[in-house]
C-alpha cells in the first residue's frame, strides 16, 4: 500500500514540473493558422468572399414574375445591383428575353514583386418568357428602378371574323 501512494504523489502535478505546461492542441493550432495564412489559401477564401459579395445574379438566373390584368401583361425582374446598361430586351414573336451581362477588367500591378496580374470577369444571365400572342415591339415600355425592370405589354386584341353560312 505505500508503494501506491509514493506512486500515486509522483503522478500528481508538482510546482517544480508545473513551470511550462504543454498544450496538446498548440501544434494544430499553429499548423491550421499556417496554412490559412498561405496566399493560395488566402486567395481561394478571398475568392469566396467576393463570389458572395457580388450583387449580380448568378448564371442559374434572376426572379422573374408575370402578371396579367386584362389590359396588359406586366413582367417583372428583380436585377438588383445590375446598372441599366447590362440590361437587354429583346422580342420575337411571342418571346419576350432579358439578358444581363456583366464584363469586367480587374488589374493589380505589385511594383516591389514585379507581379502583375489581369482578371477579365464575365457574367451572363438570361430568362426567356413566352406569351399567348406575337408581341408588337412598338407598343412595348419598360422601365427600370431599385434593382427592378418592368416591361409592360399591351395585350392585342385579336380580329373578330364572321363565320358565313
Amino acid at each position: 500500500m505505500e508503494s501506491e501512494g509514493t506512486m500515486m504523489s509522483s503522478m500528481l502535478p508538482s510546482d517544480k514540473n508545473n513551470s511550462k505546461k504543454p498544450e496538446p492542441f498548440r501544434e494544430i493550432v499553429k499548423t491550421m493558422n499556417d496554412f490559412f495564412a498561405e496566399k493560395p489559401v488566402r486567395g481561394f477564401l478571398q475568392s469566396i468572399d467576393d463570389f458572395f459579395k457580388t450583387p449580380f445574379p448568378v448564371a442559374a438566373g434572376f426572379p422573374v414574375e408575370t402578371v396579367e390584368t386584362g389590359k396588359e401583361y406586366i413582367i417583372t425582374a428583380e436585377l438588383p445591383g445590375v446598372k441599366r446598361d447590362q440590361i437587354q430586351l429583346n422580342i420575337t414573336g411571342n418571346l419576350v428575353t432579358i439578358s444581363v451581362e456583366n464584363n469586367e477588367l480587374e488589374t493589380e500591378e505589385n511594383e516591389q514583386t514585379q507581379v502583375h496580374r489581369r482578371k477579365f470577369f464575365r457574367q451572363q444571365s438570361s430568362r426567356t418568357i413566352s406569351l399567348p400572342y406575337v408581341i408588337n415591339e412598338k407598343m412595348v415600355k419598360a422601365s427600370y428602378r431599385d434593382g427592378l425592370l418592368q416591361i409592360r405589354i399591351p395585350q392585342v386584341k385579336g380580329k373578330s371574323i364572321e363565320i358565313e353560312e
